[in-house]
């Protein structure tokens, strides 16, 4: 009977060292300190408009969720802060895209890419080129930009409002406060 729960036990292992794995993970996020850059190469004040964020109405998606940075096609792009890439693809309105994990277990998305630097699974410094702007999915025959925007898995109920969507101020941050300090 000792032996049967052994070889049990066994078989679940790989779950106890993935646990194990994602805890370690996520202490280190919570760790890492969080500095930022502008996640165009060069790109200035200048280059995107201060009230975008949560501008309503917007396209399809009715309000608009992050920052659109203007640079001509092929600029790089470059991590905004230390980060995991967690997924790249293309999709009908971002385009090509590049989702990162960085500190604080936030989502770093930047879309309308023109090419894709990084990998799944790839660690990115602060500052390293990832990508390059570009004019692709719901940004196809409009100026070339980066389209970027901060996820936070940890909900900021202060920031609900009655605005339209106002219930997702409380996940989607604005990066704009974060890329002038």
């Amino acid at each position: 009977m000792i032996k049967t729960y052994f070889k049990r036990f066994n078989k679940f292992k790989w779950y106890k060292k993935l646990a194990l794995a994602l805890l370690y993970l996520f202490i280190i996020l919570f760790i890492i300190p969080q500095s930022f850059t502008i996640p165009v190469k060069g790109a200035t004040k200048n280059d995107y408009n201060p009230n975008s964020f949560w501008f309503y109405p917007w396209g399809k998606s009715g309000t608009h969720k992050g920052v659109d940075i203007f640079a001509k096609t092929g600029t790089p792009v470059v991590a905004s802060t230390r980060c995991f890439t967690i997924s790249t693809g293309n999709n009908k309105r971002g385009g090509k895209f590049i989702l990162t994990i960085g500190p604080k277990l936030r989502i770093h998305y930047y879309a309308h890419l023109n090419k894709i630097y990084t990998k799944k699974g790839c660690w990115n410094n602060l500052g390293e080129k990832i990508g390059e702007v570009g004019s692709t999915g719901n940004a196809a025959g409009k100026p070339p930009h980066l389209h970027y925007s901060i996820i936070s898995f940890i909900p900021h109920f202060w920031k609900l409002d009655n605005t339209p969507q106002g219930w997702k101020k409380m996940f989607f941050l604005n990066p704009i406060k974060f890329i002038e300090e």
